[in-house]
């Protein structure tokens, strides 16, 4: 059966095919698009390479110089930091949002808080703000540089496949992730992954202003968990938290447009169906 999140996302990469770029003798992807508006740095989490945000990109292309980011197939959270900031100042992308999902999301905030200088707003989304215990839980208390990677794939495999009953809503998107895990993303990027963040060191204080500050969510995020997302939330302090009752662990993929929306706001870019909610929650 066809699946038209498959066909849409490989008729984006098609035409836009991931660049390399060699930063601290790491070999990093990505996709830089639009040349004119503010600038907006993606970073994607465990299972997504630059493309996974191709709604987004199309969406904005004409108005945001966008950098979305795969990861290199060494390294972790510190590095990676570091690295990311020398893309930003590599790219004259000086003063862009950060947004950033899962692991993404830690590394968004690592990013800010560590080189406030070089962002101008963050967007920490479906992501944790400590790593405590990490390493008890699977997959995490194994060798993940060691392990074979059929075990590390079989794990998401089992997870992903449980949506490929005909009858979750999230069917289309569990056999888009399912490519990635079993082979869009390479072994050593897949290992590179999981051991950032059972390695992550602490996250930094958040110093940008308050009104820079966002946070994305789903209540039915099956990974980041209630008490997760309340402790993300107290430490970025966020103006605006996006709350989706019903998107899974990836709304970029899930609700597109509403996640297009959010990133409108953010930017400062004119919406033609900006949020009526005032507050600081925005449910969705």
């Amino acid at each position: 059966m066809s699946n038209a999140l498959i066909n849409d996302r490989d008729r984006f990469s098609a035409n836009h095919s991931e660049e390399r770029y060699i930063v601290n003798g790491r070999d990093w992807g990505g996709l830089r698009i639009g040349e004119n508006g503010p600038a907006l740095v993606l970073i994607p989490g465990t299972l997504g390479r630059s493309d996974i945000f191709w709604q987004q990109i199309e969406a904005l292309k004409g108005r945001a110089r966008i950098l979305s980011l795969s990861y290199p197939e060494s390294g972790g959270v510190k590095v990676w930091g570091e690295d990311i900031a020398n893309l930003i100042k590599r790219f004259e992308l000086e003063g862009a949002v950060i947004l950033g999902s899962s692991l993404g999301g830690y590394m968004a905030q690592y990013v800010a808080g560590t080189y406030p200088e070089l962002v101008s707003g963050i967007v920490a989304a479906n992501t944790l703000s400590d790593t405590t215990g990490m390493e008890e839980r699977m997959p995490y208390a194994l060798d993940l540089m060691n392990v074979p990677i059929d075990q590390l794939r079989k794990g998401f495999t089992a997870g992903l496949s449980q949506w490929c009953d005909g009858i979750s809503p999230y069917q289309s998107l569990a056999e888009l992730l399912l490519l990635e895990v079993n082979g869009r993303i390479p072994e050593m990027e897949m290992r590179a992954r999981l051991n950032a963040l059972k390695t992550a060191p602490p996250l930094p204080d958040q110093t940008l202003p308050t009104k820079a500050r966002f946070s994305i969510e789903s209540e039915d995020d099956h990974l980041i968990f209630e008490d997760m997302r309340e402790r993300v939330r107290k430490t970025v302090k966020p103006s605006r938290s996006f709350i989706f009752k019903e998107a899974s662990h990836f709304p970029y993929v899930t609700r597109p447009q509403e996640y297009t929306r959010i990133l409108e706001e953010v930017l400062e870019l004119k919406s033609e169906n900006p949020f009526e909610q005032e507050g600081t929650e925005v449910h969705l």
